[in-house]
């Protein structure tokens, strides 16, 4: 099927491998993607509104390539690697319980964003706007409170330690 210069809405995804396709110049409105394969698709002037992406694989996407206007994605129990999300206003999306490795999310603004459960391994934040985000839970994230906006964000132990390591500190 051709997911070219479409409109879905309210639509379910169910166990498709869209790998290597293209939703150029698509828009998706409401829309369920569950077990779906969504490794290198284009996702160029692509529009997600209230997007629920559930157990997919997520593989070399660049949503830093899609229609920016009202952007609103939720990611629960997937794998979204190697993935590019820089200079996106993501305020208020959610990436619960995912796996989110070698991802960069750098200069975008993550406000009220939910990463908790996650797995952030090599995944990079610079200049980012963290501010009210929830990493409860979350693991392996690097996170340089010199270089990212981190006031009121949610934390837990033993994890919330990592915030130290761009401080050059001996911790005994």
């Amino acid at each position: 099927m051709n997911y070219n210069n479409k409109t879905f809405e309210s639509k379910k995804f169910n166990n498709i491998n869209f790998s290597g396709n293209s939703f150029f110049n698509s828009t998706f409105i409401d829309c369920n993607f569950t077990n779906c394969n969504l490794s290198n698709v284009d996702l160029t002037n692509t529009k997600f509104q209230d997007v629920l992406f559930e157990n997919c694989k997520i593989l070399g996407l660049n949503f830093s390539n899609c229609n920016t206007f009202i952007i609103k994605l939720i990611f629960k129990n997937s794998l979204i690697s190697m993935s590019i999300f820089i200079n996106l206003d993501l305020r208020n999306n959610i990436f619960n319980s995912c796996q989110i490795y070698d991802c960069d999310f750098t200069n975008s603004n993550l406000t009220n964003t939910d990463f908790e459960y996650s797995d952030l391994k090599n995944t990079i934040f610079q200049d980012s706007n963290l501010n009210f985000a929830s990493f409860k839970f979350a693991k392996n994230y690097d996170i340089n409170p010199k270089f990212n906006n981190i006031k009121k964000a949610k934390f837990t132990m033993p994890e919330v330690v990592n915030l130290l390591n761009g401080l050059d500190i001996k911790i005994e």
